[in-house]
């Protein structure tokens, strides 16, 4: 139950983004001209979700434009993710390969975006029009880097991860810390970082060995705080890709000594960021306007992440009892494949 979670180390403080009414309203009418979710059944778990607050407080200081786009991500991204953890397409990779294919031609621009003789599923509809709204004043080395992170986003979740599912194998603990950066699309979400903060990191930034530590370290926090607070949903699925599991499954720990051996690692990774945050700033004190924010967005991720997953009842036991019915709120529109 939520109330046995072990606390989670987190030094950092507690913030919303004023703006985050007007994302509700936003959001409320970008679901329903992409057509990601129609049913009221599916609306109302995505009311419920509140990504308004969500991206509020994981973006507390973005403007209002930056952080409706920002927000319009986050769902597309979370609802992606349910077609595939929730549903049968996560057992079944072929069966959404020709959608993924589509969005791959869209992210590196070799495709019309359609598939043929079908209508365009939502998810493509939602993303050709995030490209467009993302994408055209970035940088060249920053689309590129956001293409591949968002590319192997979705290869990894469709092809890693269902395959895994659909062959009865439980990934090591290592290799699956590796690939949830990719599965958790945390990459993707640190990259938005410099279009809401309107920063460009240079390459040689992204390359220093404490700035890769810095952004490893606080993806690691913002994924394993997720899988603490979404495990009871996932056992219920029969989800096998939770760090809590996999300790569990490889450790021979209980459920209890489980949390806790991951929310010690969590403790540690975050100290881990902040040591690598003060040596970059040490090394670069000409670059500290472009570090801070980029840094303190890592921070926010972080503090954000953790507050949202407390108070959202997606990851309630207590609303446990829908995902007994994945079909309820899961629309084939989303990605153009029936959940059957």
């Amino acid at each position: 139950m939520r109330n046995e979670l072990p606390d989670i180390y987190c030094p950092f403080p507690r913030r919303t983004n004023p703006h985050v009414g007007h994302t509700r309203v936003h959001l409320d009418s970008w679901i329903r001209n992409t057509g990601l979710v129609n049913h009221d059944s599916a609306r109302k778990r995505f009311e419920q979700a509140d990504f308004g607050s969500f991206v509020g407080m994981v973006h507390p200081t973005a403007d209002r434009e930056s952080l409706a786009l920002v927000a319009d991500w986050f769902v597309w991204l979370f609802l992606v993710d349910d077609q595939l953890d929730d549903g049968v397409l996560g057992h079944s990779p072929e069966r959404v390969r020709d959608v993924v294919a589509v969005m791959r031609s869209l992210i590196d621009g070799t495709g019309t975006g359609a598939l043929p003789d079908e209508d365009l599923p939502a998810a493509v509809v939602a993303l050709a029009d995030l490209w467009e709204r993302t994408t055209p004043n970035a940088a060249a080395h920053w689309r590129a880097r956001f293409a591949q992170h968002l590319t192997t986003y979705l290869m990894t979740a469709t092809t890693w991860e269902t395959g895994n599912r659909a062959a009865g194998v439980v990934p090591s603990e290592e290799t699956y810390i590796a690939k949830r950066r990719h599965t958790g699309a945390i990459h993707v979400c640190m990259d938005l970082i410099e279009i809401v903060a309107g920063i460009e990191a240079p390459e040689s930034i992204h390359d220093d060995p404490r700035f890769v530590t810095a952004v490893e370290a606080s993806c690691n926090v913002v994924c394993w705080a997720n899988d603490v607070y979404s495990y009871e949903k996932e056992q219920m699925l029969g989800e096998i890709h939770n760090l809590v599991h996999l300790v569990r499954h490889h450790r021979g720990y209980g459920k209890q000594q489980a949390l806790e051996h991951v929310c010690t690692r969590i403790a540690t990774e975050t100290d881990r960021f902040l040591s690598a945050e003060a040596a970059l700033l040490s090394a670069y004190p000409q670059l500290s306007w472009m570090l801070t924010p980029y840094l303190d967005g890592m921070r926010s991720w972080m503090r954000g992440n953790l507050d949202w997953s407390r108070q959202t009842p997606r990851y309630s036991p207590a609303d446990a009892g829908q995902y007994e019915k994945p079909q309820e709120y899961l629309e084939a529109t989303v990605l153009g494949v029936a959940q059957r």
